[in-house]
C-alpha cells in the first residue's frame, strides 16, 4: 500500500522572546508531517536546529525524499529507518506512530504501558539580565523545576537571582555549551550551595575531555555531544545523565532506545524537547515517563498551541486530549 506523505512549514509565535547563550528567537519555526493512506492519517512535528545544520528548507527537502519512495511502494519503517537521525526523521517517526494508532493499534498497546500521566516539568527561565531573570523566576516560582539558561558573563549572579526568587524550586543549569572548563570549576562552588539537580552540556561537544573524572556537586548531562543511543556509550566517561530529544534522536523509536540504553550504563534520563507544541510533546512523554527529569515545556512559551494539545500548570505537565496523538 503506498503512502502519501504532506509536508508544511508552521512559524509559531512565542509570548516572550527565548535566550539562550547562542542566540534569541521569537518564533518557533516547526515542520508538520502527515501522512495519509487514504483512510488513516498520521501526523508528526520537529523543529529544525540551525546548531546542527538543519533548516526548514533542508528537513523539507528530506521528507519530500521521503514522501518520493512512500509514494511508490516503499516501507514506512524502512523509509524511516534510511534516514539520518535528526529532525526530518523525527516527524516521520513520530507520524509513523500516531498513524498505526489511527489505525487501531495504540502507542500504549505497541509499548506494553500505560499512557503517561501528568508529570512535573521544568519551566525555563531564558538567559536575561539577572534582573529579569529573577522577574521570570518570581512568574514561575510555582513550579517545582526551573530550567536556568545562561552564559559565560556572570552566571553566579543569574543563577543566585532565580534562586532567590524561586527558593523552593529545584534548578537544571544549562549554559547550552558556552562555558570553558575554568567556568564550570569557578560555578562549582555557588553551585554546592543551591539545590541544583544537574549542570547540562556545559561544555562544546567535541570539546568536553575535561569532564572525565571530574568530581563536582551536580550531575553533568549530556546534550549536544549525545544525540543517538550509539552516542550514548562514547559519552558514559564524561557524563552522569543524557538529554533524550526526539528531534535529535530521530524519533520516538531511536528515543526509546537511547533512554534504554542510558539505564544499562547506569546514566539518568532527561526528557528534553524544544520549543514546539504539543504535536512534538506528546511522544516525548512517552520519554518523560521513564525518565528521571522532565523538560517538555515547549508549548509554555507559544502564544497559541493546537487544539486540544498538552497543558502545563504549576510546572506540572498535563497530557492532551484523547485522539490528540498516538
Amino acid at each position: 500500500m503506498s503512502l502519501a506523505l504532506h509536508t508544511r512549514v508552521e512559524r509559531l509565535a512565542l509570548k516572550a522572546p527565548f535566550r539562550i547563550s547562542r542566540g534569541v528567537k521569537t518564533h518557533a519555526e516547526v515542520v508538520v508531517a502527515e501522512l495519509d493512506d487514504g483512510s488513516s492519517h498520521g501526523r508528526g512535528e520537529c523543529v529544525p536546529y540551525g546548531r546542527y545544520g538543519e533548516t526548514t528548507a533542508s528537513v523539507t527537502a528530506q521528507l519530500a525524499e521521503a514522501g518520493r519512495r512512500l509514494a511508490s511502494g516503499a516501507d514506512l519503517v524502512a523509509a524511516v529507518r534510511a534516514m539520518p537521525a535528526g529532525a526530518a526523521r523525527s516527524a516521520l517517526d513520530c507520524a509513523s506512530w500516531d498513524l498505526e494508532a489511527r489505525r487501531g493499534r495504540s502507542v500504549a498497546a505497541r509499548l506494553g504501558r500505560t499512557p503517561p500521566g501528568a508529570m512535573p516539568t521544568a519551566v525555563t527561565v531564558s538567559l536575561d539580565t539577572p534582573e529579569a531573570m529573577h522577574a521570570a523566576a518570581l512568574a514561575a516560582a510555582d513550579a517545582p523545576l526551573l530550567k536556568v539558561k545562561l552564559g559565560p558573563e556572570d552566571p553566579a549572579a543569574r543563577l543566585m537571582a532565580v534562586a532567590q526568587a524561586a527558593p523552593r524550586a529545584r534548578l537544571i543549569v544549562d549554559p547550552n555549551e558556552g562555558w570553558t572548563l575554568p567556568i564550570l570549576k569557578a560555578m562549582a562552588e555557588p553551585i554546592s550551595r543551591l539545590s541544583v539537580m544537574m549542570v547540562e552540556q556545559p561544555l562544546p561537544a567535541g570539546d568536553d575531555a575535561g569532564l572525565a573524572g571530574l568530581e563536582y556537586p551536580a550531575p553533568i548531562c549530556a546534550d549536544e555531544s549525545v544525540h543517538t543511543a550509539a552516542d550514548v556509550a562514547r559519552a558514559a566517561d564524561r557524563y552522569q545523565m543524557v538529554n533524550v530529544k526526539l528531534d535529535k534522536a530521530g524519533g520516538l523509536t531511536e528515543a526509546l532506545a537511547m533512554a534504554a540504553q542510558a539505564r544499562d550504563l547506569g546514566l539518568g534520563v532527561l526528557a528534553g524537547c524544544m520549543v514546539s507544541s504539543s504535536l512534538a510533546i506528546a511522544p516525548a512523554m512517552w520519554i518523560g515517563a521513564v525518565a528521571e527529569a522532565v523538560d517538555l515545556d515547549g508549548p509554555w512559551w507559544l502564544v497559541e498551541d493546537r487544539p486540544g494539545g498538552c497543558r502545563i500548570e504549576a510546572g506540572v505537565l498535563y497530557p492532551p486530549q484523547p485522539g490528540f496523538w498516538g
